[in-house]
């Protein structure tokens, strides 16, 4: 649930007191652009790869940083400790503004709108980490630059919803007989001991989560390839992992209702989440930036 106090254009206020106006190219054209941030005990987590991600995203749409990697954090900080710290998860949002009117082409020097608010980070659950969870597949039907972490997320949602119609928990992307990602994650899959996630590109969101995953394989000595992964090559995965901001990294035991593996969380799932457990108690007291 989201938390009472939100951020927005430099004030501090209640949630529900928050008002935007209708004619913001956000709710005109998804002319926005976006960041889901972790924070583990007060702390963001990753909070440098998410501040470089949203400006590469405004940056794809033509847009300046509204503010600095410090005053964003300045911003995490405020909203994080007004809503009473612990584990929670940020939603920044950063708009082109609103014109009066409704104009397709870019307008120039338009005040941007930048809003942020917070809500509760709940843990996995142990039924999760037990069982694990289940995907279906579908066609990948979204645009054309996915590497843009944009709020025009129809498509997004209308895929999210096969898996909440099978029952499931994600719907894994498919395009041209090829993994791209998740509706809302990035997929890994785990082959002869080797984690294997397909390359970045205007294809594929640069996920945060999945640079985790790369850092603590290392760490771990545990073979980590970036490449084409075929859907053949998903089906016949020893293991299938979804990696995102809000839940750290979920093992897939069945997709399109066949077993993924002997269709319990695998042996590499668990030294992972181990590991990324660790690596939010080690960062604890350090500098988000």
């Amino acid at each position: 649930m989201p938390l009472p106090i939100c951020h927005l254009n430099g004030e501090y206020l209640p949630l529900e007191a928050a008002r935007v106006s209708p004619l913001d190219r956000a709710f005109l054209f998804a002319d926005a652009v976006y960041e889901v941030i972790p924070v583990y005990a007060g702390r963001p987590f990753r909070l440098r790869a998410h501040a470089d991600r949203l400006v590469r995203s405004l940056a794809g749409i033509r847009m300046p940083a509204p503010l600095s990697h410090e005053e964003l954090a300045a911003v995490c900080r405020t909203l994080i400790d007004r809503n009473g710290g612990g584990d929670q998860y940020l939603y920044v949002q950063v708009s082109r503004g609103a014109e009066f009117g409704r104009n397709h082409a870019i307008p120039e020097a338009l005040p941007p709108t930048l809003f942020a608010f917070a809500s509760r980070l709940e843990p996995l659950s142990a039924q999760i980490l037990e069982r694990g969870v289940s995907a279906i597949t579908a066609a990948d039907t979204r645009w054309a630059r996915r590497d843009i972490k944009s709020t025009a997320l129809l498509a997004n949602v209308l895929l999210k919803q096969l898996s909440v119609d099978a029952g499931a928990y994600e719907t894994i992307l498919l395009e041209n007989g090829q993994l791209t990602e998740g509706s809302s994650t990035t997929v890994h899959v785990v082959e002869d001991g080797v984690i294997r996630t397909p390359p970045n590109g205007r294809q594929m969101l640069p996920g945060t989560t999945r640079e985790v995953v790369e850092m603590l394989a290392s760490r771990l000595d545990i073979g980590c390839e970036s490449g084409p992964v075929s859907e053949a090559r998903l089906r016949s995965a020893d293991e299938i992992w979804l990696a995102f901001s809000t839940r750290g990294v979920l093992p897939v035991t069945r997709l399109d209702d066949a077993a993924v593996g002997d269709g319990r969380p695998g042996a590499l799932f668990r030294r992972l989440h181990g590991a990324f457990h660790d690596y939010v108690g080690e960062l604890a007291g350090t500098p988000a930036l």
